[in-house]
């Protein structure tokens, strides 16, 4: 039986296929669009997943989309009319949309595929829940999930058995930690729905002065970890921004103007609504298990991609085991639909065996072979060397230990917004200048932005203070203090953005200002070439670390096709490029033609 997931039409637009709960296939609709958290229709993911499974829309049984478009607009009436006649210039913005194309799903598939089977609507927060519960390797879990908002709800909690699961509890719109979190983010100067990591990464360098002010005007935060948000300060239900004129009041200005200098005040209230957030994490995941006494904890939601926050709940939280969907966003929705169907809505077994998940690693998009890419490189008159796998590893694991930035192209495209090792940009993490290196000179972003880890996972407990694995890079966890280096008193002293270059360990590259990480372990089943790569440089070198950045530069979609990885190379210093067999070296490739469209040339669509 297949069954396809689709989401869309709020941002990380995706499509999931599943035969007998299996998951077979899943992609973002950006990745094939090179349109950044592409929102439309996910026909080019669909095509995708179709044909991976070599069927076409006949041979589909189901399909489920992700929310329920008539509840979602209820809620956006019901707002809109509590806030009447203020919000009339948001609400003319929104609702020729809904009118045009969103409350009419099912036409829209239908005429989108040709298709004339079922469609399910699972709520919102059950798609979350089902992606993260149903792909994780318990029988029993807890299940919390935390978003902006879904059709009303913002969080939600429950549990899980089997193949069934019920959330129990809610907390509902306006009241939510993901809009809350997106205000600073709006505030801060960064893109809300994309910036939520920039902020994320920008609080350790800040000190958490506003914490008292968030808690006292703008949040009622209770012991359980359910709270009110003082919408007094918010602008998001009716209006075009996140924040009003009161917001910036009390924290002493208008919103950062995006792109203009990072003072210590955007530091500063960085760390504050990060320091908030984890601790309404902590308390929620307390709650959650005094309730439901599981041992187990599934996490899903956009918030669940706040990985500092999952690394708090593991270490200082009451649960053994936590395991997160890797597309915790509204991609993942996609999954969670498909999902639900199999198991929930028509009740098949579900047979985990509490240590290995049905995620496959993630690995769940495009591949392509040998074949394909040497006629790519063939057709543009590429130079390039074709190694066996064995003298690949070699060459380039010798690279990154001389300090070459090597993109590395292999295998299945990673499903969610983490390159985890098949479309990744690798680089040596013992270089003291490696991280200022890759965020400016080829990932054009902020220098202040953190840099993750890829370390083996029989190793990681070395360099880590982590006792399990991290496969999807959604546990941030400290360096080891054998690894790190004693600060100087004038080290000591330095403050806000001056701590960046500061050599902390002896893994300078991966190392956050606060001495943590964001790991992704790496087992041989999952992804054995990419394992033997840091087992290679871990014999050559004495460090089973390589840096792990997404292969995509900034406000572009991480690359999926052959062509997308050549321009990525050329248009970075990047040094060399190893796309499936083949080596090249940008010292022996001619410059990119500048006035080629080269969208248009590679037939990018």
């Amino acid at each position: 039986m297949y069954i396809l997931g689709i989401s869309c039409f709020y941002h990380d637009s995706a499509a999931c296929l599943a035969q007998d709960g299996e998951i077979i296939a899943a992609a973002q609709e950006e990745r094939f669009t090179r349109k950044k958290h592409d929102h439309r229709f996910p026909r080019h993911a669909i095509r995708y997943c179709l044909e991976e499974a070599g069927i076409t829309v006949k041979d589909l049984d189901f399909i489920g989309f992700y929310d329920k478009p008539l509840l979602k607009f209820e809620r956006i009436l019901e707002t809109y009319l509590a806030y009447a006649p203020f919000g009339i210039r948001s609400f003319m913005k929104a609702i020729p949309l809904w009118i045009k194309q969103k409350l009419w799903i099912p036409d829209l598939i239908k005429k989108e595929l040709g298709y004339e089977g079922k469609i399910i609507f699972p709520e919102h927060h059950e798609s979350h829940a089902a992606s993260t519960f149903y792909p994780s390797p318990f029988r029993e879990a807890a299940i919390l999930t935390m978003d902006g908002v879904g059709e009303w709800t913002t969080t939600s909690f429950g549990a899980g058995c089997g193949n069934d699961f019920e959330l129990d509890y809610e907390i509902r719109f306006p009241h939510s930690l993901g809009l809350l979190y997106s205000a600073f983010t709006y505030y801060t100067g960064f893109k809300v729905n994309s910036g939520e990591y920039k902020v994320m990464g920008l609080a350790p360098y800040g000190e958490p002065k506003y914490v008292d002010l968030i808690l006292t005007k703008l949040m009622d935060l209770k012991e359980d970890g359910s709270f009110k948000l003082n919408m007094e300060y918010f602008d998001y239900c009716a209006g075009l921004t996140m924040t009003n004129e009161k917001f910036h009041k009390l924290l002493g200005g208008p919103p950062r103007v995006p792109e203009t200098k990072l003072t210590q005040k955007e530091m500063d209230l960085a760390r504050s609504i990060q320091v908030v957030t984890e601790e309404t994490m902590l308390r929620m995941a307390r709650h959650v298990h005094k309730v439901t006494g599981q041992k187990n904890l599934c996490l899903a939601g956009g918030v669940a991609l706040n990985c500092v926050g999952n690394g708090l709940i593991l270490r200082e939280g009451p649960f053994e085991n936590i395991w997160i969907q890797p597309a915790a966003g509204d991609a993942g929705g996609a999954l969670g639909a498909a999902l639900f169907i199999w198991y929930k809505y028509l009740g098949n077994e579900r047979k985990p065996d509490g240590k290995k998940d049905f995620q496959k690693g993630s690995y769940l998009g495009p591949a392509y072979s040998d074949e394909a890419i040497e006629k790519f490189l063939r057709s543009r008159q590429i130079p390039y060397k074709r190694l066996s796998r064995e003298e690949l590893i070699d060459v380039v694991s010798d690279l990154i230990a001389k300090e070459k930035v090597v993109g590395w192209f292999q295998g299945r495209m990673e499903f969610g917004p983490r390159a985890l090792g098949s479309r990744s940009i690798l680089g040596d993490p013992r270089s003291p200048k490696m991280q200022a290196e890759m965020n400016i000179k080829i990932k054009f972003r902020e220098g202040f932005r953190p840099f993750a880890p890829s370390v083996l996972l029989d190793k990681v407990s070395d360099y880590f203070e982590l006792d399990r694995e991290s496969p999807y890079m959604l546990l941030v966890a400290p360096v080891k203090e054998i690894h790190r280096r004693k600060m100087t008193e004038e080290e000591q002293k330095l403050w806000g953005i001056d701590k960046l270059n500061v050599v902390r360990s002896s893994v300078p590259a991966i190392t956050h200002v606060d001495y943590s990480a964001r790991i992704q372990t790496v087992n041989r089943e999952d992804h054995p070439l990419y394992y033997d790569l840091i087992h290679k440089f871990y014999e050559k070198t004495g460090c089973p670390v390589i840096i792990n950045t997404s292969f995509n530069v900034r406000g572009e979609p991480i690359v999926c096709r052959p062509e997308e990885a050549y321009i990525c190379f050329m248009r970075t210093n990047i040094d060399y490029l190893a796309m499936g067999s083949f080596l090249l070296d940008k010292r022996e490739q001619k410059p990119l033609e500048k006035d080629i469209d080269w969208k248009k040339e590679f037939e990018l669509d």
